[in-house]
């Protein structure tokens, strides 16, 4: 079971929270993957999609690619969820550290991803802490950008008809310290 350890309501009437646990198992329209811009799900977070959603999620990445090429950071790409309780997977590509640029890339990719779920005319969002894991982007500063490019989303877009961001963070390291980091901003 997870466990909202923040939430937040965003003056344009929608929530933003941080979950301590399992992506796989949130019960939201739509999780977003950590992917790498061919979305192979090999380990990590998409790793851990691909094994709960099963073969379809990568079969249907695979026909994405080949249909669209690489995916960018700011245009993630969607498949069905499998088996997963959700129904879409939004494959958001952030930056790897040292690519150049980062801060911007990791906008970017949250963004793309809150974006193609207001296309999808979605509700809710659940998104693990992009870039954290083996691609190397500092956690603290990831922090502050995840929240600074929601709340920067909704400002743009206060009819959004996502009522709900979920940050979900299955490690109690990186939990801790976006938790720090969101009770300064």
């Amino acid at each position: 079971m997870n466990e909202t350890i923040l939430s937040f309501s965003l003056p344009s009437g929608q929530t933003l929270e941080l979950v301590h646990g399992d992506l796989t198992i949130e019960q939201v329209d739509a999780i977003v993957n950590a992917a790498n811009n061919r979305l192979q799900h090999g380990g990590g977070v998409a790793g851990a999609i691909r094994r709960a959603g099963g073969r379809i999620i990568q079969q249907e990445s695979d026909a994405w690619v080949a249909a669209h090429g690489p995916v960018s950071h700011a245009a993630p790409a969607i498949t069905s969820a499998g088996a997963l309780p959700c129904r879409y997977v939004i494959h958001a590509v952030g930056p790897m550290w040292g690519s150049g640029d980062e801060d911007a890339k990791l906008s970017a990719a949250v963004t793309g991803s809150l974006e193609t779920a207001d296309r999808l005319g979605l509700a809710s969002i659940a998104m693990p802490p992009i870039s954290t894991g083996i691609f190397g982007f500092p956690k603290d500063r990831a922090a502050g950008l995840f929240k600074a490019a929601i709340e920067a989303y909704y400002q743009a877009h206060p009819e959004s008809g996502i009522k709900l961001v979920r940050l979900v963070i299955i490690d109690a390291q990186t939990l801790a310290i976006f938790e720090r980091a969101w009770r300064e901003r």
